[in-house]
């Protein structure tokens, strides 16, 4: 069936476009009845991000299951195939036809398909069991409305100067953000890429030839060309301090200290949780407490569950009061959104409770204000004695050290005093290979590393917003204290928004223009983060002329941002 047309950029959520296609290959009336749906691992966690597998099953789907799974013959029922068109998921369909376990086979594809990829097909499917076959592309994994992910490990290695790209991580790179255009039924009008990056300028330049080469991207709405976005690549290495920040807005803290891995956090290892509660879905489409507070601070949060908690306890107490058939009728109307209410209050307040249990251990307040201090301020005297004290403090824990001193290693890697530090992280414990990571980390994004567009990432930008916050709020509040840092997104879409952006430090493909764009989608070779993301947010939130998107290979915490620093450098 043809596609509806394209809505206005900005108004589209990247999570309703995934939906929009999970539930056209469910409700295809081609493949009515009893049916199953095939997935491969990448887009069962693109579906999975969307939608609960019980509401996949609502919709006539008996089963799911991966493409390739060996079973007996199931020949009542048809099969919806979603995977990638890669060459291994078309020798699997290959070998599926050869030896048919379903009824008959509609296949959708989650990006572009090659041609030789439909020849073979054709070619296998010698009893004509193949009764469609389809491009929707959902080859991303929606996080927010404003958020998505390729879920790609290990992609920090695509920004080495000194090693061949990885045709692999960089095909799947480009394909996403493809993926990204397609499902927004968007061209961009003009692609920009952080200058001074290898990897980015590569990952502009193959998206703008493939746009070029393919007329699947002329959208036209009414016969006319619609004015595209602004695709703006970027490179992780330009601000490598935002991934090592602790966090102190919801969606972001519960990614840093519990981690946050396809809308699922695990709290196997935290004590006392309930076996039901071991592992809890954050989804904003299946959570409204949630969806309303991501991006809430800390203390914000805090008196928000204690409001669920109150609310909750009210409606408690209503359904206690029952004293006749009449108040019996109405709890059993309320009692299945009491039930959910209940799980809700239970899951935040268990969230709540390890994150606070986990900021205490971790010592994240004690080690956050030097952070922040490191990223937002130059006073190396001041930022010497207090990372001294750390540094000798039995009751920080090691980890929190070593990320003080990168901190440190960053903004002084000129002037500073890295190696007393280092010694002092070996007096304090730490291992040769841990210490060598800060080497690691400056090989990756130290000052001769970094491009053009980290010229604010120490730079004047955040002193005048820090001085003018300061007078208006007064540091006194410590929430103020921990979350001064803003990442050089924020100066970057600022630029973009004024149509101050610069050429030097962002070079377009093609044309260039300085006019300010409709739209926004920002892609972060090497992976972007929450705190990132709430950027984003915060921006569109403000309704203005321009919207904005943010993606990247992965969504850092300082753990696996440290991980594949390690691995890759």
């Amino acid at each position: 069936p043809p596609l509806p047309p394209p809505p206005p950029l900005g108004t589209m959520s990247l999570v309703e476009a995934i939906a929009s296609y999970v539930d056209r290959i469910v409700t295809d009336e081609r493949i009515g009845g009893m049916k199953a749906l095939l997935l491969d691992d990448v887009t069962k966690s693109v579906c999975g991000m969307v939608y609960s597998q019980s509401q996949i099953l609502e919709q006539q789907v008996y089963l799911v299951e991966s493409l390739g799974n060996s079973h007996e013959s199931m020949n009542h029922l048809k099969a919806a195939v979603f995977v990638q068109p890669t060459a291994a998921n078309i020798e699997k369909l290959r070998r599926e036809l050869a030896e048919p376990k379903f009824a008959e086979y509609h296949l959708f594809f989650s990006n572009i398909v090659k041609g030789d990829f439909l020849q073979t097909l054709a070619e296998a499917d010698e009893g004509d069991l193949i009764r469609q076959v389809h491009e929707y592309y959902g080859d991303f994994e929606a996080v927010n409305e404003d958020l998505f992910s390729l879920n790609l490990a290990d992609s920090l290695v695509l920004s080495r100067p000194d090693s061949a790209l990885r045709p692999d991580m960089f095909s799947r790179t480009c394909s996403g953000v493809l993926s990204v255009l397609l499902s927004l039924k968007t061209t961009p009008s003009q692609i920009r890429y952080a200058g001074g990056s290898g990897v980015a300028r590569q990952v502009a330049n193959e998206v703008a030839q493939t746009i070029q080469a393919d007329d699947v991207f002329d959208f036209r709405s009414m016969g006319r060309r619609v004015e595209g976005p602004l695709l703006l690549i970027l490179d992780r290495k330009d601000d490598p301090v935002t991934p090592l920040l602790s966090q102190w807005t919801y969606q972001a803290m519960i990614h840093e200290v519990l981690g946050l891995h396809h809308n699922r956090v695990l709290l196997k290892d935290a004590p006392g949780v309930k076996q039901e509660l071991q592992e809890v879905v954050l989804a904003a489409t299946q959570d409204a407490f949630f969806r309303e507070h991501r991006y809430s601070n800390y203390g914000d949060l805090a008196m928000a569950v204690k409001g669920l908690l109150e609310e909750y306890q009210a409606q408690r107490k209503l359904n206690e009061d029952i004293s006749s058939i009449e108040d019996m009728q109405r709890f059993l109307d309320r009692y299945p959104a009491f039930k959910a209410q209940s799980h809700t209050v239970e899951k935040h307040m268990t969230l709540l409770t390890e994150l606070t249990r986990k900021m205490e251990t971790l010592k994240l307040i004690e080690c956050s204000e030097l952070e922040q201090l490191l990223a937002c301020n130059d006073d190396h005297s001041l930022h010497s004695n207090m990372l001294y004290g750390k540094l000798d403090d039995p009751m920080i824990p090691k980890g929190q050290k070593l990320r003080l001193v990168m901190l440190y290693a960053l903004r002084y890697e000129q002037h500073g005093n890295l190696a007393s530090f280092k010694s002092r992280l070996q007096d304090a414990g730490l291992g040769a290979d841990q210490i060598a990571v800060i080497d690691s980390l400056l090989n990756y994004a130290g000052v001769q590393r970094r491009g053009p567009p980290s010229a604010d990432l120490y730079g004047p930008r955040s002193m005048l917003g820090r001085m003018t916050r300061s007078l208006v709020q007064g540091l006194a509040d410590v929430e103020n204290v921990l979350t001064q840092h803003e990442p050089l997104l924020q100066s970057i879409l600022g630029d973009v928004s004024k149509g101050k952006i610069k050429d030097q430090a962002f070079p377009a493909m093609g044309q260039s223009s300085s006019a300010r764009p409709s739209s926004v989608i920002v892609y972060m070779v090497g992976g972007a983060t929450y705190e990132e993301a709430k950027v984003v947010a915060s921006l569109n939130k403000e309704k203005g002329s321009t919207y904005y998107y943010l993606g990247g290979t992965t969504i850092h915490n300082s753990k696996t941002f440290l991980k594949e620093v390690a691995a890759s450098y």
